[in-house]
């Protein structure tokens, strides 16, 4: 906790000074004096050194230094970090600004835009989460962000405003206490660099957002497809410089040279658009970059990593610059390049994945559900090639036939097996076929049917993810699997009709199918949760 205005420390200490030596002189001869004496010695000490969960801190606007009784801030490497949406700016600009934890939380904070090498907050913020941040005046109003309370915290975002004038190259600088006598301070964010362009104005009836002047000049377009990047599109083939309704996007080795990946991201959306890579077609531990708007509908580029079905965890932006979005006509496109290694469950750093392409609506700056199926590619792609990736939103051949094989196993010819059983021993009795009951004959056919149905779709899962999926799913798959090859291997072993053990055989053979049908239900269950949010999740 960073602590509040120096006056209310000098408060207490004035207290003590006047109040110590009047607390002697009354009781003097007395032995009360003392213990009024050190009643008020330990509550001055307790007040001298208690920090404040305020976040009025504006005497640490200069060193950016928490005065918490002489504690010194961590030498080691801050486990937090400081990313701008930009890497660039020019007078007027707004720029989401993102304190995150690599690692547990924090509970106070003080972040400033400072030009480098200068110890003066320029200019402003905007704020945008009233309840975790405050802004503070420092040298004008709002020139600095902190804290409104200790509580836990994980990321923290707010909007710089740029000064109306030039004033060079520029760095976030934030302190972060983790708890009163832990702090890091003056933790950096990249360089910003000024832009000395003048923007361009966005084109007349353009919806392009006024925090964002230079989005005219993010040009996004299939030229180079298939030479000089790797493009995945749908419709395929389309560009999305002249088609609307194209959703883009590009990787390629940045210009110059240099190591990272470039991307572009261009799609319609009315929240955000994002590409994950993944080493499957199904959704769930991948890559995430999202292009999305922030709470105040500023186009911002995020990172995040998504586990299960689950909403993504955002990750710092880390090694990701050369940011430039624009948000104009229900169109948002994105461009950045990144040094960050894409890593998925199975494996880290490599450049060949499946690629979705998914957009939705955001809901303060979070982003929600997306309401269809992503494009997703048939194949996957090296993201420093020159491929022309092709895909769709539809689910792969082999999943549907595997969720139409366990429908059929478990749901027509694994129940008519068991009611056969259960209910038409004592209707058909006598009537034989290959000298066996018929009703015997048809619960053996008909269950011989589904084993061999659920031993498919086991195959063709497996066949499809080329690996282990991960979630609850393909666990319970595995145990159907399993009782369903103990079962018949149970009816083998059988003993005799008349025999004193039947009732355990009965009684075995009869727990199996049960615990094997709940499972089998409960299975097709999260094939249809599976189906429902693989359109929205």
């Amino acid at each position: 906790m960073l602590p509040a205005d120096s006056y209310i420390g000098c408060k207490c200490y004035l207290f003590c000074f006047v109040f110590l030596p009047r607390c002697y002189l009354v009781h003097s001869g007395k032995m009360g004096n003392w213990n009024c004496f050190f009643f008020l010695l330990i509550s001055c000490n307790f007040m001298g050194v208690s920090g404040y969960p305020s976040g009025l801190v504006t005497d640490s606007c200069s060193s950016m230094t928490p005065q918490h009784g002489g504690t010194n801030a961590q030498t080691s490497a801050a486990p937090f970090s400081v990313t701008a949406s930009k890497a660039t700016y020019s007078p007027g600009d707004q720029i989401t600004v993102t304190l995150q934890a690599k690692s547990n939380t924090f509970q106070g904070f003080l972040l400033q835009a400072r030009q480098i090498g200068g110890r003066a907050a320029v200019g402003s913020f905007t704020i945008t989460d009233p309840t975790n941040t405050q802004g503070l005046k420092c040298n004008a109003a709002n020139s600095a962000v902190s804290h409104t309370s200790d509580s836990e915290k994980s990321m923290i975002q707010a909007t710089w405003n740029a000064p109306s004038s030039g004033i060079g190259n520029i760095e976030f600088s934030a302190t972060f206490v983790r708890v009163y006598e832990t702090f890091w301070s003056q933790v950096k964010s990249s360089q910003l660099n000024f832009n000395t362009t003048a923007p361009q104005s966005s084109a007349p009836g353009s919806s392009s957002s006024s925090f964002n002047p230079s989005s005219s000049l993010v040009l996004i377009s299939s030229t180079g497809c298939g030479t000089n990047k790797t493009c995945f599109s749908n419709p395929a083939g389309c560009d999305a410089a002249t088609n609307a309704d194209c959703y883009f996007m590009s990787s390629a080795s940045p210009q110059g040279g240099s190591d990272g990946i470039q991307f572009e991201i261009s799609g319609k959306s009315n929240g955000y658009i994002s590409i994950g890579f993944s080493d499957d077609t199904e959704m769930g531990n991948d890559d995430i970059y999202i292009c999305g708007q922030d709470g105040n509908g500023n186009i911002q580029v995020q990172h995040a990593f998504s586990t299960g079905r689950s909403t993504p965890t955002i990750k710092p932006l880390e090694n990701v610059n050369n940011i430039s979005t624009s948000f104009n006509n229900g169109i948002i496109k994105c461009s950045f390049i990144t040094r960050n290694s894409i890593s998925t469950q199975q494996r880290a750093a490599d450049t060949s994945y499946y690629i979705f392409i998914a957009n939705g609506p955001t809901n303060g700056g979070a982003i929600q559900y997306h309401p269809s199926r992503p494009f997703i590619t048939e194949d996957k792609v090296n993201l420093l090639g020159s491929q022309l990736a092709s895909g769709n939103a539809n689910a792969p051949a082999i999943i549907k036939t595997h969720g139409a094989l366990m429908l059929i196993a478990w749901m027509t010819t694994g129940s008519i097996g068991m009611i056969s059983a259960r209910y038409f021993k004592q209707v058909s009795k006598g009537i034989q076929i290959l000298g066996k009951d018929i009703w015997f004959q048809a619960h053996v056919f008909l269950m011989l049917l589904t084993v061999a149905a659920t031993i498919t779709a086991f195959v063709l899962a497996f066949v499809s993810v080329r690996g282990w999926s991960g979630g609850a799913h393909p666990v319970i798959g595995c145990i159907v699997m399993g009782l369903a090859l103990i079962q018949p291997l149970i009816a083998v072993f059988r003993c005799a009709p008349d025999s004193k053990r039947r009732i355990v055989f009965n009684l075995v053979h009869a727990i199996n199918a049960l615990v094997i049908k709940v499972l089998a239900g409960r299975y097709l269950i999260t094939v249809v949760i599976i189906a429902r949010f693989t359109q929205c999740s």
